[in-house]
């Protein structure tokens, strides 16, 4: 039984065949309907918007029909969901998904639901699928859609309590659906003002300017090598026990996840320092320059602290006149042309050369209006970091929840 009941309900929960609760339909997709996706994140989604692009097959009429509150069996393995994803349909209507999913109708939207919510752990997900998938080759997962409802899990056997425990989910997604559309909403913003307070290519001034500066004409433009001065990082010796373990951040690519760098994995002694290693102080602009391909990003990163940094970033020290949180804005607007200097000629993920880094030429407005911009767009991006917080809480609330509403791990079957 879980550990959390709502009152009036008692009765022992029951391993229940999936088979008993699910129906495979079968309905194919004869109509042309368009093609959806199943995303860990955003369940049963549009193709186009969530990929960019279609990826299904010219032909769609074998494809599955997949109506509302169906629930559906990816089989496509995630890091931490090596056997696949369970996601319940919540669109009206109908939509065509891949062949290779299982599409399921429950007996009742309630029960889908709870399905749903089972599968969000990845101990619950991985108990109940390991036992029934085998690995093929190229580590395709093996698992016939009859073999999945084989499977048997903890369910209520009072109707009533499912819709209890459905309708206590079903509100949790509900805060978390708003929030996360706060979220994107602010990032779209983000995005639209970028465009619009930067000079884009060929440009001389950005479209919108504060009404302050309106009158001051075009923006200066200049090299990377005379806005900054740029250094390169290192690696210290890895044999060497004494250079490790110490108090100096030392970054690399998984670190550079935020504007403003607080800390890093790793870190460096002085004696580091010492023999070699690099040493930038606080306001630093750190710019990855390796290995972007793999990031689909160019990740550009304000020191809030002395640091040190590996070979695969860039050290970029802001000269007199100019701001390194305008600079920093500066970079992110251009990532497209950052994007496009990535080489990997002899660089499988990517790397950008240092002199053709030099030569970016980038446009500079006077230090009050550099100081404007970088002060709008940092007080958006500390809105969206509080309310991506305040989403990541909510997305806690309900894992915590979820572990007191259903069975733990191991007592399934007690």
């Amino acid at each position: 039984m879980p550990k959390l009941r709502f009152p009036g309900f008692t009765s022992p929960w029951a391993n229940t065949h999936l088979s008993k609760v699910l129906k495979e339909h079968k309905i194919k997709n004869t109509k042309g309907r368009e093609v959806f996706s199943v995303s860990m994140e955003k369940g049963v989604v549009n193709q186009i918007e969530h990929l960019g692009r279609s990826y299904a097959a010219t032909d769609t009429l074998n494809y599955n029909v997949g109506r509302r509150f169906d629930v559906v069996y990816t089989k496509s393995p995630l890091k931490a969901f090596p056997f696949g994803i369970v996601k319940q349909s919540k669109f009206e209507g109908e939509v065509a998904l891949s062949p290779l999913y299982g599409v399921f109708t429950p007996i009742n939207p309630h029960v889908g639901l709870m399905i749903e919510a089972y599968f969000e752990s990845p101990e619950r997900s991985k108990a109940f699928l390991a036992p029934l998938c085998q690995k093929g080759a190229k580590n395709t997962i093996q698992i016939t859609n009859n073999t999945f409802l084989s499977g048997c899990l903890p369910l209520p056997e009072d109707a009533a309590e499912h819709n209890k425990i459905a309708s206590c989910l079903a509100s949790a997604d509900a805060l978390i659906e708003t929030q996360g559309r706060k979220v994107e909403a602010l990032k779209t913003h983000k995005k639209g003002l970028m465009r619009q307070l930067f000079p884009q290519e060929s440009e001389t001034q950005p479209r919108h300017r504060f009404p302050e500066f309106e009158g001051e004409g075009e923006w200066e433009e200049k090299s990377l090598d005379k806005i900054a001065a740029i250094q390169s990082g290192a690696t210290p010796s890895k044999a060497n026990t004494e250079f490790w373990g110490g108090s100096i951040p030392w970054v690399s690519a998984k670190d550079m996840k935020r504007l403003f760098l607080e800390d890093s994995e790793e870190h460096i002694s002085e004696e580091a320092v010492s023999s070699g290693a690099r040493l930038v102080p606080k306001g630093t602009l750190l710019l990855l320059t390796r290995g972007m391909t793999l990031l689909k990003d160019v990740p550009v990163c304000v020191a809030s602290r002395e640091m040190s940094f590996n070979q695969d970033v860039k050290g970029l020290r802001p000269r007199t006149g100019v701001n390194e949180l305008f600079l920093a804005w500066s970079l992110l607007s251009n990532k497209k042309r950052l994007m496009d200097l990535v080489s990997i000629a002899g660089h499988g993920t990517g790397k950008i050369d240092s002199d053709e880094l030099k030569a970016l030429r980038l446009r500079i407005p006077s230090p009050p209006e550099q100081q404007r911009i970088a002060d709008c767009l940092t007080s958006l991006d500390s809105l969206i970091v509080a309310e991506s917080q305040k989403l990541n809480t909510l997305k806690t609330h309900k894992k915590g929840l979820m572990q007191q509403l259903f069975p733990q791990v191991g007592e399934d079957n007690a």
